[in-house]
């Protein structure tokens, strides 16, 4: 009874972090299609109705830039197409994934990041940790994004042995862990953190020094 209850609550906590991927996904979706594509589409927008066909020079240099314009929102949408494809980037491996995060961090252009990904192409692969572990770094990320008020963040996956070891780092206020666990707003959070990671059979260390930044570190049983 005590297994099978075990198992019902794995497979409600892998469905719950399945929709909450899903729902990052689309939250990421709707903020690149508003703040970026939607400026794209209206500048170009902008710059073709103010285009004098009596004016060729300037008129041909406007066209030029319309086109530039149109091929970056094209960039971007199959940057979205991607992104769109989550499941698709599991397949291509846990590096891969944790990659295409950083990629779009590193697009928002707030932070100076420093990622090192030394995972072999050729990892063999855990379908349902790898979802756990997606959520458990987007869920990081948005604490660091919400409340740490860093500039830089380095973040690094590496084997060891037989475990995957996921550390980031950021150079934000920093915080105490014993006050913040009080916290509903933040302790829940990473409380549920935790939760996640021992449920994969993982460890989840937290070093914070108030005014220097954190250090999560994540080391997990891997495949």
């Amino acid at each position: 009874m005590e297994k099978e209850s075990l198992k019902k609550t794995h497979e409600t906590i892998l469905l719950k972090s399945q929709i909450e991927v899903q729902e990052q996904t689309m939250q990421t979706i709707a903020s690149n299609l508003h703040d970026n594509i939607g400026q794209l589409l209206s500048l170009t927008n902008l710059t073709l109705a103010s285009i004098n066909i009596d004016d060729r020079e300037k008129a041909s240099k406007k066209i030029d830039n319309s086109t530039e314009l149109v091929n970056k929102s094209i960039k971007e949408l199959r940057e979205l197409a991607k992104l769109l494809q989550g499941e698709k980037l599991l397949e291509k491996g846990i590096g891969y994934a944790l990659a295409q995060e950083v990629a779009w961090l590193k697009k928002s252009e707030i932070y100076q990041i420093n990622f090192t990904n030394q995972l072999e192409e050729q990892l063999e692969t855990s379908p349902e940790k790898d979802l756990i572990i997606l959520r458990l770094f987007q869920e990081i990320v948005n604490n660091i994004i919400k409340h740490a008020k860093a500039t830089e963040i380095i973040i690094s996956l590496t084997q060891q042995q037989e475990n995957l070891l996921i550390v980031i780092k950021e150079n934000g206020i920093g915080f105490n862990y014993h006050d913040v666990s009080k916290n509903n707003s933040v302790g829940l959070g990473l409380h549920t953190i935790e939760k996640r990671v021992k449920l994969i059979d993982g460890t989840f260390q937290v070093d914070s020094t108030i005014g220097k930044g954190t250090q999560i570190t994540l080391i997990i049983p891997y495949p």
